[in-house]
């Protein structure tokens, strides 16, 4: 028998290792080890294609690309869809557009009408080829009507010259223009027949050559003969379009005819009576409108007139065909056929409208409030009376309006708050306003006992005065960057204020990268007024995904309509009558409202003056311009990223402002604007993100030297300047130029000096630094009104860096 029990393993017994998942990141039940189940595949996976049908497969996706992009092609300029917009932009002094603009309109069988809504342009229609052009033109000079219109062409016509190609302001403008995003465009050369043959074609292989650095598969189309401009226009008609992300998921019109109807409390204030073609997307009249240049707006009703751009004979009245070309004038009979046959497509829902609030109203009593209780009353009461003064005041003034009443001592003695920021930028910048405020002063009382005097001949003078005063600003700028270059972030600890007080709103990080940081901590009080999404990245994808479904009902591409546009100002139809183009955009849900928004941007190569942090520069953002005041920050993985109190040239960086909410991807030019109006491209770049929890962090370097040294023992002075601030920096590490780390064991006496552990002997020649951190925010400076600008002129005072010595 054998014995009852169950065997017991002995000492000996091996035990082998447990299963382990290993290091690849999969499903949590393989991390944990053990049998996976098995996934469910659908059918369609499990059934593997043979090598004939998985040929026949992407022969027909490649067919389905193919029939997509000619329905584009077909749609664009035929009867159901909008006119082929093309813009006519000469990049030279010298290149005609009218010569261009005449042989376009000499086309055999077609029907040309002059455009009243733009001087020059006009509408080409070939009911034989079944295609109609409208042709604006936009002078190289005016740069925002050059980006307006390049907002919504279909196709872009660059006029060149035939020797030179283009000047120094066409350079400029196709830098914008690339910078914005191009889209189809064409090349055409009109004129050099006055040249010989030979000269001709040596002209036309040096303009070649010219042109491949920035159009490099572009084909030159001279514009001398009917027969060539025929083939400009086949060329335009068939070739790809190239899209722009940010037009194609929104609604956009360019004006063809406007009518203002003022309102009846003001006539500086009406409705506006927009007519064009939709484009872009179907468009809905409960969502809001953006007038580029001029804001937001609601729309109460979309008309539907009849099309005065049809290929359809019988919309012509009053007059005979001919097979010769006819010329119209859409001010004469345009406006008779608006007014007949106007179909009402859609009126605007009250309840279901997008409302035009942009900010958070913050509610100062939204906080905790207690009442105070009996003590804390006889408290306050005890305090007023100590601190009770005797003032002299009128006759019958109550207690009220006398505790408003301010001693001349009291008025010199009250400080800002917000000014600490701008006390912390740079010290040498305090200096040269100080010194520029103190010989303000002097002169003040100089002017007053002179008297008023008419010279003629001093007006020369001050102008040069000027100019050199400007010089003079942009040296000392062109310093400060450098110094900012040789020795970043480091000030002097001033000796006046306890540096404890001076850098009472800085702290020390033990790791820049590592250290926590909350983003909800001692936030401003702009950040009330803002709105921040919960996950941007998913509202994003879900407003997209509904636009590629097209469940949105409204007016559809290539309809002709009338928008009835809400509480416009008259500066609006007044820029219209001056020839100015008329762009509307309809905005995506939550686009009106105000949040923080972050672009990456890079400087651009041809503008290399200074440009420092919260200085007020002009925004490009997609189909907006704005203005306001940016930060500039590091572009890193990490969860903080330092400040940068420069535009560099050499990286890229994060340009944080307050603006309205724009989805990505969306260009962004960034300009700034000369004293004499012109407008200098700084930076290019696109839109990050919207996040207001970004956290930009401002450092200060405080240095000192050691003034003994021993084995890992250092005294070291000129970092502080009294007992007290030493002991209160004590905690924070010291790190030095050449990668030492240390911290303060004890201070030295009452000046300053401080006894310092490293980690190794120090060089004599070595920098003792401590680093402090604080959070700053972008100042609230938007404003979306941006002045027009000069027709620009490349600048030649800028002064080389070379020129720029440091003492």
């Amino acid at each position: 028998m054998a014995a009852a029990g169950a065997h017991r393993p002995g000492p000996l017994k091996q035990q082998n290792k447990a299963h382990k998942g290993g290091k690849h990141s999969g499903p949590s039940q393989r991390r944990a080890g053990g049998r996976v189940p098995v996934k469910a595949q659908p059918r369609r996976r499990l059934r593997d294609l043979s090598r004939v049908d998985r040929r026949h497969q992407a022969l027909q996706l490649r067919r389905q690309r193919k029939e997509a992009v000619l329905a584009e092609k077909r749609s664009l300029g035929s009867r159901d869809g909008p006119p082929h917009l093309v813009v006519l932009v000469p990049l030279h002094s010298r290149a005609a557009a009218h010569d261009t603009l005449r042989l376009l309109q000499s086309q055999d069988s077609a029907v040309v009408r002059m455009d009243e809504g733009r001087a020059g342009g006009f509408v080409l229609l070939c009911p034989r080829l079944k295609q109609r052009w409208r042709f604006v033109t936009a002078q190289a000079g005016d740069l925002h009507a050059v980006l307006d219109l390049a907002k919504v062409a279909d196709s872009l016509l660059f006029i060149l010259d035939p020797a030179d190609g283009w000047d120094s302001m066409g350079e400029h403008c196709l830098s914008c223009l690339f910078a914005q995003g191009l889209p189809t465009y064409a090349l055409a050369v009109p004129g050099g027949t006055d040249l010989p043959p030979k000269k001709r074609i040596d002209a036309r292989k040096k303009l070649a050559k010219a042109i491949e650095k920035r159009f490099p598969e572009a084909k030159l189309f001279p514009l001398n003969t009917e027969q060539e401009s025929s083939l400009l226009l086949r060329h335009l008609a068939t070739q790809k379009q190239r899209h722009l992300a940010f037009r194609d998921r929104r609604t956009h019109l360019l004006a063809y005819a406007a009518e203002f109807v003022p309102s009846q409390e003001s006539d500086l204030v009406g409705t506006l009576k927009v007519s064009g073609f939709v484009r872009g997307q179907t468009l809905d009249v409960n969502s809001l409108v953006h007038i580029v240049g001029h804001g937001d707006f609601q729309m109460s009703q979309v008309d539907a007139p009849p099309d005065p751009l049809s290929l359809n004979p019988r919309v012509v009245k009053g007059q005979k065909r001919s097979q010769d070309m006819e010329i119209q004038d859409d001010s004469v009979n345009g406006t008779d056929e608006m007014e007949e046959d106007v179909k009402v497509l859609m009126k605007a829902d009250p309840n279901k409208q997008e409302s035009l609030q942009s900010e958070v109203v913050p509610d100062p009593m939204e906080g905790e409030q207690t009442w105070p209780t009996e003590d804390e009353l006889r408290e306050a009461e005890a305090s007023l009376k100590a601190n009770s003064r005797v003032v002299k005041v009128p006759k019958g003034t109550s207690k009220y309006q006398a505790a408003w009443i301010v001693d001349d001592g009291e008025e010199g003695s009250q400080e800002d708050d917000d000014e600490d920021d701008d006390i912390d930028d740079d010290m040498m910048e305090e200096a040269v306003s100080q010194e520029g405020e103190s010989s303000a002063e002097e002169e003040e009382p100089a002017e007053e006992e002179c008297e008023t005097m008419t010279v003629s001949e001093c007006l020369r003078d001050e102008q040069y005065d000027e100019k050199v005063e400007e010089d003079e600003q942009m040296l000392e700028r062109y310093k400060q960057e450098r110094m900012d270059e040789m020795f970043p972030d480091e000030v002097d600890t001033p000796r006046d204020v306890p540096a404890r007080v001076r850098f009472q709103k800085y702290r020390g990080l033990k790791s820049f990268r590592t250290s926590p940081w909350d983003p909800k901590e001692n936030l401003p009080r702009d950040y009330a007024r803002i709105f921040q999404f919960q996950d941007f990245s998913r509202t994003r994808k879900h407003l997209f995904r509904q636009i590629e479904k097209e469940e949105t009902e409204g007016a559809s591409v290539g309809w002709y309509v009338t928008l009835y546009v809400c509480n416009v100002p008259v500066s609006v139809m007044e820029s219209f009558k001056e020839g100015r183009p008329l762009v509307l955009f309809s905005l995506l849900p939550h686009e009106q409202k105000m949040s923080v928004l972050n672009f990456l941007v890079r400087r651009h190569p041809s503008n290399s003056e200074p440009v420092r942090a919260k200085e007020e520069l002009i925004f490009h953002c997609g189909f907006r311009r704005f203005r306001a005041s940016p930060l500039f920050s590091q572009h890193t993985s990490a969860d903080k990223h330092k400040l940068e109190r420069f535009l560099r040239p050499d990286a890229a960086l994060v340009v944080t402002v307050y603006a309205p909410i724009t989805f990505p991807p969306a260009s962004v030019l960034l300009f700034k604007q000369r004293s004499n109006g012109m407008h200098d491209l700084i930076a290019t770049g696109s839109l990050l993100s919207v996040d207001p929890d970004r956290i930009v962090i401002k450092r200060l370097v405080l240095s000192g030297h050691p003034f003994k040294i021993f084995t890992k023992m250092a005294v070291v002075r000129y970092m502080f300047f009294n007992r007290e601030d030493v002991m209160w920096f004590k905690p924070v590490e010291l790190r030095t130029k050449w990668g030492r780390r240390g911290h303060i064991k004890e201070p030295l006496g009452t000046h300053g000096h401080m006894k310092c552990h490293f980690d190794g002997q120090l060089k004599s020649q070595d920098t003792v630094l401590l680093n402090l951190y604080k959070r700053v925010f972008p100042k609230w400076t938007y404003d979306p009104y941006v002045p027009e600008p000069v027709p620009w002129v490349r600048s030649e005072s800028v002064l080389p860096v070379q020129e720029v010595e440091m003492e």
